[in-house]
């Protein structure tokens, strides 16, 4: 009898972008004004990105043709209000029709308040280094709710806190380029301050809005079985993963997970560990051997303790030649539905990326997407494992005939034969 892994019934598929890394042109951006100054790791800048901007429809049909019912954006802040309370109706409207056509297509949409990038006359201002801008954001925010409640199912109001603050502002890797332990620390709880308030106007204007964030969670392991590696291990793991969380309790109605990937834990060599974590966004630089879809599983069964819906907001992995990213996506949805079978309530699996896309300092070489994209055509063109997406999407199942159909050696792998 053929092996399969059934989801359940109403389960979300989808894929998840963001504005910035595919739109194009965001001018008016603090981090269009730092790639101008050569920073991009392959002399890129962002410049037209994917032109999701005016290739929405284009990418949104994509989407549809895949069988997916899901779809996570974000909008940019600064060509909202390009300048301090100017609020562009040129742009509102352009998103309002982007959100229109993908309710017309039938999609659940999860809408991101804030991912990484900020209108450059705020990072002026200090960005969410200075408290007093927590003020900008709340109004922002409100003002996308006010115009935008109809066409969004989902609020996201923070993008992966915790990478932003090491990596701008611990590891000088991205605009403002600090690295200042006491600014880190000022930008963390100014960040959490900046969730609690979203959540809570936007609960005043939308009572019934599902409000929650997406955030980056890594699952530690122990290197070596002794006393010492498991004490250290269960540190990260609830430091690192929980902290924000638990500054923030009472304003989730749902958890957004984005995984990648996995680390191991050893006493003795934690510099070693350290400078693992801390060499660049985890998302652009994993390794095979930091390729753990069991820690999803892992990671799951701990979520559960919050007792709050759970959607995989992102998981994936840059490859160009296509062969990993289908054992990729098996494996993590093998261990996705062990959860679900556990009573783990997950209602959600969105993908990133759809299509490749500007992967912030590390330009346009790394391949999330699903779909490729020819940068100097910006033609479309679904990858393999977009066609086994597609096939699991419509079955609302892993099954023994698709991997046989598409990654055939992980058969024994995936279902234990």
């Amino acid at each position: 009898m053929a092996k399969i892994y059934q989801f359940p019934k109403d389960f979300l598929w989808g894929v998840s972008i963001s504005s910035y890394q595919t739109e194009g042109n965001n001018f008016y951006s603090d981090w269009y004004a730092w790639e101008k100054l050569g920073k991009i790791k392959d002399g890129s800048t962002s410049g037209l990105a994917c032109d999701f901007y005016h290739l929405y429809h284009q990418d949104i049909d994509l989407a549809k043709s895949l069988n997916l019912n899901a779809f996570r954006l974000s909008v940019e802040w600064s060509r909202i209000e390009p300048e301090e309370g100017k609020f562009n109706q040129k742009e509102i409207d352009h998103y309002k029709k982007v959100l229109n056509y993908l309710k017309e297509k039938n999609f659940k949409v999860f809408l991101t308040c804030w991912h990484f990038s900020l209108p450059y006359w705020l990072a002026k201002k200090g960005g969410f280094e200075n408290k007093e801008n927590i003020f900008y954001f709340i109004r922002f925010v409100k003002k996308i709710v006010f115009d935008f409640s109809h066409l969004v199912d989902f609020w996201l109001t923070l993008n992966e806190p915790l990478i932003y603050v090491a990596c701008s502002y611990l590891l000088g890797l991205w605009p403002p380029e600090k690295k200042n332990l006491i600014s880190a620390l000022k930008v963390f709880f100014n960040l959490v301050k900046a969730h609690q308030q979203s959540y809570k106007i936007i609960h005043q204007i939308l009572p019934q809005a599902k409000v929650g964030l997406a955030n980056n969670l890594v699952y530690f392991r122990v290197a070596k079985n002794n006393f010492f590696d498991k004490k250290l291990t269960k540190i990260f793991h609830s430091f690192y993963n929980y902290i924000f969380y638990s500054l923030t309790k009472n304003t989730h109605d749902f958890i957004g997970l984005n995984y990648y990937t996995s680390h191991r834990v050893e006493f003795f060599k934690i510099k070693d560990l350290i400078k693992r974590m801390t060499s660049e966004n985890p998302e652009t630089r994993v390794i095979h051997k930091e390729v753990h879809p069991e820690g999803l599983y892992f990671l799951l069964k701990d979520l559960k303790k919050f007792n709050l819906p759970i959607y995989i907001t992102e998981n994936g992995i840059a490859d160009s030649t296509d062969h990993r990213r289908r054992r990729f996506i098996l494996r993590h949805l093998k261990y996705l539905s062990l959860a679900i079978k556990e009573k783990v309530p997950v209602k959600g699996y969105l993908y990133w990326s759809l299509i490749d896309n500007f992967e912030w300092r590390e330009g346009f070489k790394p391949r999330f997407g699903l779909v490729a994209i020819d940068y100097e055509t910006l033609k479309r063109k679904p990858r393999k494992s977009a066609l086994m997406y597609s096939e699991i999407c419509q079955k609302n199942a892993l099954t023994q005939e698709i991997v046989e159909k598409y990654d055939p050696e992980r058969i024994k792998e995936i279902f234990n034969l």
